[in-house]
């Protein structure tokens, strides 16, 4: 079963961490593996990918005709690649060494149409004491309670994904008008993917911890102003999903309920228990960053056009 992995990136400020990101891909210990990398439309940083890894054996390197975002990018990887499983990495992450032999296990001993894995906060910086891991979704890491070993989820993070490549590009691949692109707002990415796989193949994505990659969380990931703001933008993103898919599964808010009766209640008798500054810090944030997602998709719902405002 030959497995491609795309990696895409876009501007020089990333190239040393993206560089980090496939030698990682490339450290893998299975084979037959065929690495794609997209460029999406910068010429200096496909002259130095071609310089680093032009020569590099089951290498394929692409450069965009123009900044497309990278959901574009990845649906270009993944038509020009030519393995069975097509898997993503985020240019600022990096893989433990067995991470694509993990995936196919899976693929290999059920009969997955797409494996997704965990997703580990690797801090560029101090953790601020304020950041709750219930809320490490923000920042693309796998928060507490995400899902079980094995169990069928809508969609794992784009930093550890993978699908049957004909099957991903059979439903589109990812919808060019979502994900990041500049400084647009409407961050779903991957859900309308399993959403679609859901309703053509009628199977989801399977979960497996044993697939790991470290998510690098740089200075400003860890700053209260951003991750409010990231909040606020994921509730919007959350309103035109339920828009485009209002039979949809809702893995998210199923987890915002399951926090605020749960963990919140559990975090309050641990707070009582043992009192600390931290801790109260972070029960307050969790708070805040709730808050901001409702304001998010209740701006939404008062957008005349929300969703012809999210594809422009």
């Amino acid at each position: 079963m030959k497995v491609s992995v795309v990696v895409c990136t876009y501007s020089m400020d990333r190239y040393e961490v993206f560089c980090d990101a496939v030698d990682s891909v490339l450290e893998q210990t299975y084979e037959p593996l065929e690495v794609v990398l997209v460029v999406d439309g910068n010429k200096t940083v496909h002259e130095h990918v071609q310089e680093e890894y032009g020569g590099v054996e089951n290498v394929v390197i692409h450069n965009n005709d123009e900044n497309h975002g990278i959901s574009y990018s990845r649906t270009k990887g993944a038509e020009l690649a030519s393995g069975e499983i097509v898997a993503f990495i985020d240019d600022d992450a990096t893989a433990e060494p067995g991470w694509v032999e993990q995936l196919v296990a899976v693929y290999e001993d059920t009969n997955a149409i797409a494996v997704g894995g965990d997703v580990k906060p690797d801090w560029q910086t101090d953790r601020p004491d304020f950041f709750p891991e219930e809320f490490y979704w923000l920042v693309g890491v796998v928060e507490p309670g995400f899902a079980e070993d094995g169990e069928e989820v809508r969609n794992t993070y784009g930093s550890n994904i993978s699908y049957r490549r004909e099957e991903f590009l059979e439903v589109g691949g990812y919808d060019p008008n979502t994900g990041r692109k500049g400084d647009r707002h409407l961050q779903a990415h991957e859900a309308p993917v399993g959403i679609r796989l859901l309703e053509t193949y009628g199977q989801g994505m399977l979960f497996t911890e044993d697939a790991v990659v470290h998510h690098k969380l740089f200075e400003y990931r860890g700053e209260f102003d951003w991750l409010v703001s990231r909040s606020f933008w994921q509730g919007y993103s959350k309103r035109v999903m339920d828009l485009l898919y209002p039979d949809a599964p809702d893995d998210k808010s199923a987890y915002l309920r399951q926090l605020l009766t749960e963990r919140v209640p559990g975090r309050v008798k641990g707070l009582v228990r043992r009192p600390s500054i931290p801790a109260v810090k972070q029960l307050l944030a969790i708070f805040v960053f709730t808050g901001a997602v409702g304001l998010g998709y209740l701006y939404a719902i008062l957008t005349p056009n929300v969703v012809k405002k999210a594809n422009a």
